[in-house]
């Protein structure tokens, strides 16, 4: 029977700092209910002693979380901060000593100071974004491949290594179906678009966003704008690639001029093209695999960045599939 119980975990903080405390703790314990949440146990706090009552390992980890983010204490900690943090935490649960930013992980200049890699696969993937010219993140939704994609563009721009910032998707959802939605052939596909303008408002502000548009620094469009063109000193992106066809990847790449830099992204499990029409991003990755500038980086569900809980949340309906 006692063999089942688990012994408390103990944590004694040190130096101790009240001001540290309060910062990590936040407003009344909100941080801590978040890693409760997020590691499955129960967290007790008297001053700078902390237990945690839980599975071994999972109160192990608690601990470990609860001393990085003592060390980051300085100024408050939002729960932003601590969800980031616990992801950090689940996807790299041996490295030592990691409690501030990978010091591996490139640094880029954007309106978020604390962006950088969380998996060893994102870090991966900035690496290569830096060092090739072209550049292919593929994976699942959630991990961070467009997100980082652009704030790599963000980066280059703000570095005046690049003079434009271009971002593409194909409208392959709306299909034929856009003479029949209202408004001007903008608008039709702006909801197709939206994604890569909320990502550069997140990074830029949506003041600079709009006057760089308005001088065309920055463009956003669907894939067809851009045919017959040749891009130079630009940064462009090509997210949602999976639903481009062999013949729009060509055109996509081929459009790449000196100087400029590419990124394609796409998730090969979720292509909406026609059935019986090949994708042009599966075709790519076979055909490019080995051509040397080229980079590819393969996202797995690992990589998902998310609310801690929603790992919890799908490792529950796994286990209830499993059920008979």
């Amino acid at each position: 029977m006692g063999a089942s119980k688990t012994r408390p975990l103990e944590l004694f903080l040190s130096p101790v700092d009240n001001q540290y405390l309060a910062n990590l703790c936040g407003a009344l314990d909100e941080n801590l209910r978040q890693i409760e949440t997020a590691l499955d146990v129960t967290i007790t706090r008297r001053g700078e002693r902390f237990t945690f009552h839980g599975s071994v390992a999972q109160a192990r980890r608690a601990s470990d979380a609860i001393s990085r983010f003592y060390a980051k204490a300085r100024e408050p900690l939002s729960v932003d901060d601590i969800q980031l943090g616990l992801i950090e935490l689940l996807n790299q649960p041996a490295r030592a000593g990691s409690a501030g930013i990978d010091p591996t992980s490139p640094a880029l200049i954007t309106r978020k100071s604390e962006l950088h890699g969380r998996t060893p696969r994102q870090i991966e993937y900035l690496k290569h974004i830096q060092d090739h010219d072209i550049t292919f993140g593929i994976g699942p939704a959630g991990t961070g491949k467009t997100y980082l994609a652009v704030a790599s563009a963000v980066d280059a721009f703000e570095r005046d290594q690049v003079e434009r910032i271009v971002l593409t998707r194909p409208a392959v959802e709306a299909g034929e179906r856009l003479g029949f939605l209202p408004g001007d052939l903008a608008q039709k596909v702006d909801p197709y678009l939206r994604p890569l303008y909320d990502a550069l408002y997140d990074l830029m502000g949506f003041d600079k966003v709009t006057k760089l548009y308005e001088k065309g620094a920055i463009e956003i469009a669907p894939l067809a704008f851009m045919r017959g063109r040749t891009l130079n000193h630009a940064f462009i992106i090509l997210d949602e690639a999976q639903n481009t066809t062999p013949e729009q990847m060509k055109m996509f790449l081929t459009r790449i001029g000196i100087g400029a830099k590419a990124v394609v992204t796409g998730d090969l499990t979720q292509v909406d093209l026609p059935r019986g029409h090949q994708s042009g991003l599966r075709e790519a990755a076979q055909i490019l695999r080995e051509v040397r500038g080229i980079a590819f980086t393969e996202f797995l569900k690992e990589d998902v960045v998310r609310h801690p809980l929603v790992a919890r949340i799908v490792s529950a309906y796994e286990e209830h599939g499993r059920k008979p």
